[in-house]
Protein backbone atom coordinates (compact mmCIF):
# COMPACT_ATOMS: atom_id res chain seq x y z
CA UNK A 1 0.00 0.00 0.00
CA UNK A 2 1.41 3.72 -1.15
CA UNK A 3 2.50 5.61 1.90
CA UNK A 4 0.14 9.02 2.30
CA UNK A 5 1.68 12.30 2.28
CA UNK A 6 1.30 14.24 5.45
CA UNK A 7 -1.13 15.89 3.48
CA UNK A 8 -2.95 13.53 2.35
CA UNK A 9 -2.89 12.60 6.24
CA UNK A 10 -4.50 15.66 7.19
CA UNK A 11 -7.68 15.14 5.15
CA UNK A 12 -8.07 11.24 6.21
CA UNK A 13 -9.04 13.16 9.55
CA UNK A 14 -11.81 12.72 10.58
CA UNK A 15 -13.53 15.52 12.66
CA UNK A 16 -14.42 15.91 16.58
CA UNK A 17 -17.18 13.50 17.99
CA UNK A 18 -19.37 16.93 18.21
CA UNK A 19 -19.08 17.90 15.21
CA UNK A 20 -20.42 14.04 13.87
CA UNK A 21 -23.29 15.02 16.01
CA UNK A 22 -23.95 18.02 14.28
CA UNK A 23 -24.06 15.80 10.70
CA UNK A 24 -20.53 17.26 9.28
CA UNK A 25 -19.87 13.73 8.65
CA UNK A 26 -23.39 12.92 8.22
CA UNK A 27 -22.62 9.96 4.50
CA UNK A 28 -21.07 7.66 7.84
CA UNK A 29 -24.23 8.17 9.57
CA UNK A 30 -26.77 7.70 7.16
CA UNK A 31 -29.27 4.86 7.61
CA UNK A 32 -28.48 4.68 11.41
CA UNK A 33 -27.46 0.58 12.22
CA UNK A 34 -24.56 0.22 13.89
CA UNK A 35 -22.81 3.84 13.63
CA UNK A 36 -26.01 5.21 15.13
CA UNK A 37 -25.70 2.77 18.05
CA UNK A 38 -21.81 3.25 18.27
CA UNK A 39 -22.64 6.97 18.86
CA UNK A 40 -25.33 6.04 21.93
CA UNK A 41 -23.10 3.55 23.76
CA UNK A 42 -22.44 4.90 27.33
CA UNK A 43 -18.77 6.13 28.20
CA UNK A 44 -17.58 3.06 29.76
CA UNK A 45 -18.82 0.43 26.91
CA UNK A 46 -16.12 0.28 24.32
CA UNK A 47 -17.62 -0.10 20.65
CA UNK A 48 -16.02 -1.28 17.19
CA UNK A 49 -17.87 -1.86 14.13
CA UNK A 50 -16.29 -4.71 12.21
CA UNK A 51 -18.20 -5.61 8.87
CA UNK A 52 -21.17 -3.86 9.55
CA UNK A 53 -21.53 -5.13 13.02
CA UNK A 54 -21.20 -3.51 16.18
CA UNK A 55 -19.34 -5.00 19.28
CA UNK A 56 -19.03 -3.64 22.68
CA UNK A 57 -17.22 -4.63 25.91
CA UNK A 58 -16.89 -2.94 29.08
CA UNK A 59 -13.45 -1.01 29.37
CA UNK A 60 -10.60 -2.60 30.29
CA UNK A 61 -9.43 -4.15 33.58
CA UNK A 62 -7.10 -2.61 35.61
CA UNK A 63 -4.69 -5.59 34.75
CA UNK A 64 -5.11 -4.81 31.15
CA UNK A 65 -4.76 -1.26 31.51
CA UNK A 66 -1.97 -1.33 33.60
CA UNK A 67 0.30 -3.85 30.88
CA UNK A 68 -0.69 -0.70 28.27
CA UNK A 69 -0.13 2.06 30.48
CA UNK A 70 3.89 0.21 31.39
CA UNK A 71 4.26 -0.42 27.77
CA UNK A 72 3.62 3.23 26.39
CA UNK A 73 5.65 4.62 29.86
CA UNK A 74 8.39 2.55 28.73
CA UNK A 75 7.86 3.71 24.76
CA UNK A 76 7.17 7.01 24.74
CA UNK A 77 10.15 8.47 25.95
CA UNK A 78 12.95 7.13 23.65
CA UNK A 79 10.27 7.34 20.28
CA UNK A 80 8.05 10.03 21.00
CA UNK A 81 9.99 12.29 22.46
CA UNK A 82 13.47 11.11 21.70
CA UNK A 83 14.84 10.96 24.75
CA UNK A 84 17.81 8.23 24.65
CA UNK A 85 15.97 7.10 21.66
CA UNK A 86 15.61 7.98 18.03
CA UNK A 87 11.70 9.48 18.92
CA UNK A 88 10.39 9.84 15.35
CA UNK A 89 6.51 8.38 16.52
CA UNK A 90 3.08 9.57 17.47
CA UNK A 91 1.75 6.89 20.12
CA UNK A 92 -1.59 7.29 21.50
CA UNK A 93 -3.54 5.15 23.82
CA UNK A 94 -6.95 3.48 22.14
CA UNK A 95 -7.16 5.83 19.22
CA UNK A 96 -10.45 5.30 17.25
CA UNK A 97 -9.41 4.45 13.68
CA UNK A 98 -11.63 4.91 10.56
CA UNK A 99 -10.52 1.92 8.20
CA UNK A 100 -12.09 0.84 4.66
CA UNK A 101 -14.52 2.39 2.59
CA UNK A 102 -17.72 0.81 5.21
CA UNK A 103 -15.30 1.28 7.32
CA UNK A 104 -14.63 -0.45 9.77
CA UNK A 105 -14.19 0.89 12.91
CA UNK A 106 -11.41 -0.49 15.54
CA UNK A 107 -9.80 0.81 18.81
CA UNK A 108 -6.40 -0.97 19.55
CA UNK A 109 -5.20 -0.80 22.94
CA UNK A 110 -1.99 1.41 21.51
CA UNK A 111 -0.65 2.56 18.05
CA UNK A 112 1.61 4.57 16.68
CA UNK A 113 2.15 6.39 13.88
CA UNK A 114 5.57 7.20 12.30
CA UNK A 115 5.77 11.59 12.06
CA UNK A 116 7.10 11.18 8.32
CA UNK A 117 2.67 10.28 7.90
CA UNK A 118 1.41 11.78 10.89
CA UNK A 119 3.46 14.86 11.74
CA UNK A 120 1.42 16.37 14.54
CA UNK A 121 -0.82 14.48 17.19
CA UNK A 122 -4.41 15.05 15.50
CA UNK A 123 -7.15 16.69 17.54
CA UNK A 124 -10.15 14.91 16.91
CA UNK A 125 -11.87 12.41 17.58
CA UNK A 126 -10.65 9.58 14.85
CA UNK A 127 -8.83 9.23 12.05
CA UNK A 128 -8.69 6.94 8.77
CA UNK A 129 -4.97 7.15 8.69
CA UNK A 130 -3.82 3.21 9.22
CA UNK A 131 -1.17 3.29 11.93
CA UNK A 132 2.58 1.92 11.22
CA UNK A 133 2.31 -0.45 14.36
CA UNK A 134 -0.71 -1.54 16.67
CA UNK A 135 -0.78 -3.24 19.89
CA UNK A 136 -3.71 -5.50 21.16
CA UNK A 137 -3.76 -6.12 25.01
CA UNK A 138 -5.57 -9.95 25.06
CA UNK A 139 -7.80 -10.53 26.94
CA UNK A 140 -10.49 -13.99 27.21
CA UNK A 141 -13.42 -12.21 26.21
CA UNK A 142 -11.71 -10.40 23.52
CA UNK A 143 -8.27 -12.61 21.71
CA UNK A 144 -10.78 -14.40 19.03
CA UNK A 145 -12.16 -11.10 18.19
CA UNK A 146 -8.29 -9.33 17.86
CA UNK A 147 -6.64 -12.25 16.36
CA UNK A 148 -9.02 -13.75 14.02
CA UNK A 149 -11.00 -9.92 13.02
CA UNK A 150 -8.96 -7.40 13.75
CA UNK A 151 -5.72 -8.47 12.49
CA UNK A 152 -6.45 -9.03 8.85
CA UNK A 153 -8.35 -6.04 8.68
CA UNK A 154 -4.63 -4.21 9.90
CA UNK A 155 -3.23 -6.19 7.20
CA UNK A 156 -5.74 -4.93 4.39
CA UNK A 157 -4.96 -1.30 5.39
CA UNK A 158 -1.43 -1.83 5.55
CA UNK A 159 -0.76 -1.67 9.45
CA UNK A 160 3.34 -2.84 8.87
CA UNK A 161 3.69 -4.04 12.93
CA UNK A 162 1.75 -5.45 15.30
CA UNK A 163 2.20 -6.95 18.91
CA UNK A 164 -0.38 -9.05 20.58
CA UNK A 165 0.00 -9.18 24.24
CA UNK A 166 -1.49 -11.43 26.25
CA UNK A 167 -0.95 -10.62 30.25
CA UNK A 168 -2.12 -14.12 31.87
CA UNK A 169 -0.02 -16.39 29.51
CA UNK A 170 2.74 -13.78 29.99
CA UNK A 171 3.86 -13.67 26.41
CA UNK A 172 4.51 -11.15 23.43
CA UNK A 173 3.86 -12.05 19.64
CA UNK A 174 5.96 -9.59 17.27
CA UNK A 175 4.12 -10.09 13.96
CA UNK A 176 5.37 -7.66 10.75
CA UNK A 177 3.58 -7.38 7.45
CA UNK A 178 5.40 -8.78 4.35
CA UNK A 179 3.54 -9.22 1.27
CA UNK A 180 0.25 -8.17 2.83
CA UNK A 181 0.58 -11.33 5.35
CA UNK A 182 1.05 -11.33 8.62
CA UNK A 183 4.78 -13.39 10.03
CA UNK A 184 5.45 -14.29 13.03
CA UNK A 185 8.41 -12.51 14.12
CA UNK A 186 9.39 -13.65 17.27
CA UNK A 187 7.35 -14.76 20.57
CA UNK A 188 8.35 -14.00 24.10
CA UNK A 189 7.25 -14.78 27.06
CA UNK A 190 7.59 -14.56 31.04
CA UNK A 191 10.50 -12.00 32.23
CA UNK A 192 12.20 -11.53 28.60
CA UNK A 193 14.36 -8.66 27.58
CA UNK A 194 14.03 -8.42 24.26
CA UNK A 195 14.73 -6.06 20.98
CA UNK A 196 10.96 -6.23 19.41
CA UNK A 197 10.51 -4.55 15.93
CA UNK A 198 9.78 -1.44 15.35
CA UNK A 199 11.32 -0.26 18.59
CA UNK A 200 13.89 -2.37 18.43
CA UNK A 201 16.45 0.31 19.33
CA UNK A 202 15.86 -0.29 23.15
CA UNK A 203 15.65 -3.02 25.02
CA UNK A 204 11.98 -4.32 26.45
CA UNK A 205 11.98 -5.80 29.98
CA UNK A 206 8.70 -7.65 29.85
CA UNK A 207 8.90 -8.10 33.66
CA UNK A 208 7.79 -4.58 33.76
CA UNK A 209 4.19 -5.41 32.26
CA UNK A 210 3.50 -7.60 34.00
CA UNK A 211 4.28 -5.73 37.48
CA UNK A 212 1.33 -5.37 39.81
Amino acid sequence: MRTKTPAEAARLLVPSRAAQDRGVVGAKRQGGGPYEALQELPEQVVGEIIGGRLYTQPRPSFDHAGVSSALISTLFGPFQRGSEGPGGWILLFEPELHLGKDPNVLVPDLAGWRRTRMPERPTVAATSLAPDWICEVLSPSTAIKDREKKLPIYAHEGVAHAWLIDPDAKSLEIFRLHSGVWTLVARHGEDACVRAEPFDAIELELAVLWAR
